[in-house]
């Protein structure tokens, strides 16, 4: 099998997934401590979302993490096909909710001035979180998209 920047029991792919849990982490935490984010529901997806990406990235760090002190091989067919399929769907999951989040926040900034009407709203936060969401599903694509070219 190719070995890839990113594989799964590399430090290139430990970096990938401390990337991806530290923008998860943060994109949630910027989310939460925003007034008032629960009332739309493509913020809760966003955090949902996140959450999800945050716990599926650190469990695969902590196994590179152990794969690496071992010096084992996690590129066995049966490994990469289950990291491969959970990557697109936390990816896509990481990409839909960025998108729909996206879309409210331009809607109340741009588009109805919402954030002008609602001072105690802090629209400047939902755009951090939003950012965020998209650099982690940046870094949830490199991830998934190595994760496919080693399994083929």
């Amino acid at each position: 099998m190719k070995k890839m920047i990113g594989s799964p029991g590399t430090m290139s792919g430990l970096f990938l997934r401390l990337g991806q849990c530290a923008t998860a982490a943060a994109s949630i935490g910027v989310m939460v401590s925003s007034y008032d984010f629960s009332n739309y529901t493509a913020f809760c997806f966003l955090v949902a979302s996140m959450g999800l990406q945050l716990i599926w990235s650190f469990g695969l760090a902590c196994i590179d993490v152990y794969a690496i002190r071992r010096k084992s091989d996690l590129r066995s067919p049966i490994l990469l096909s289950l990291f491969t399929v959970g990557d697109w769907v936390t990816a896509l999951l990481a990409l839909a909710a960025a998108c729909s989040s996206a879309g409210v926040t331009v809607l109340f900034t741009k588009d109805t001035e919402f954030c002008r009407q609602q001072p105690a709203l802090s629209c400047d936060r939902f755009q951090i979180s939003v950012g965020l969401s998209f650099f982690n599903w940046f870094l949830a694509a490199i991830s998934s998209h190595t994760m496919f070219w080693i399994l083929i």
